[in-house]
């Protein structure tokens, strides 16, 4: 596991007024806490900080935090935003014991192609984006793989379908679902037109054989009318 460091200044002033001060040069204050120690008000350059945050662990990257020349293995527990221009506010820092499990939140990434689904213009829609898990410091995924190849309309893959890293556990509910296919809505609005359309269709020819029957029945009571007059005047010339 790659070694991130980075130095950390505990001789920033606390407060509002002090923080805001400092964030304007570059600087992003903090606080370490942890392991049943003292918590610890601190800063740390921006610019180092993200470098830190941007390799391929991301935000559960182990950072040995450089403290007046000594090393505290870390991870960033939580990053404060402001709400509209996003830049950050502060930054919790989390001690850890390289012997003990560290509870962290892993990506979830979909793998593989649902081809059943795709041939029946469904989709697969993600309920679950990120799954927390335990690990070892030096065990910590990078994210989780979620394979769909298998998915079906109506079937979904759930939290107890996922292999994980060797040494990795969740206490997630096994249930839970990940990702399910379905049909999309424009699919279900294509099928109902065609249904609709299919039964226009038998409605109309159920009508037309229903028009042709009452014909046939006109001209059977018109040949009879017919018939009856002939008779009536056969009748009228025996008896003159």
């Amino acid at each position: 596991m790659e070694e991130i460091l980075l130095s950390a200044n505990t001789s920033r002033e606390i407060g509002s007024s002090s923080s805001r001060r400092v964030r304007k040069d570059g600087v992003i204050p903090g606080v370490l806490y942890g392991l049943n120690e003292e918590s610890i008000s601190l800063s740390v350059d921006w610019r180092d900080l993200r470098k830190a945050l941007t390799t391929d662990s991301g935000l559960n990257a182990i950072i040995q935090l450089e403290i007046d020349g000594k090393k505290q293995m870390t991870i960033v527990k939580d990053i404060q935003r402001h709400p509209v221009r996003r830049d950050v506010l502060h930054v919790d820092f989390l001690r850890i014991d390289p012997n003990k499990n560290v509870t962290v939140d892993i990506p979830l990434i979909m793998i593989g192609e649902a081809r059943e689904v795709s041939a029946a213009d469904g989709m697969v829609d993600q309920n679950m984006f990120t799954l927390t898990v335990s690990a070892p410091p030096d065990r910590i995924p990078t994210e989780i793989e979620v394979d769909i190849s298998s998915l079906t309309v109506g079937t979904s893959v759930r939290v107890g379908d996922l292999n994980l890293p060797e040494g990795v556990t969740t206490e997630g509910d096994p249930e839970e679902t990940i990702a399910v296919g379905m049909i999309t809505r424009s699919t279900l609005e294509s099928i109902a037109a065609d249904e609709a359309a299919e039964q226009e269709a038998l409605e109309g020819e159920e009508g037309a054989e229903g028009e042709s029957g009452d014909s046939e029945s006109g001209a059977a009571d018109s040949a009879e009318q017919e018939g009856g007059a002939g008779d009536a005047a056969n009748d009228a010339a025996e008896e003159g």
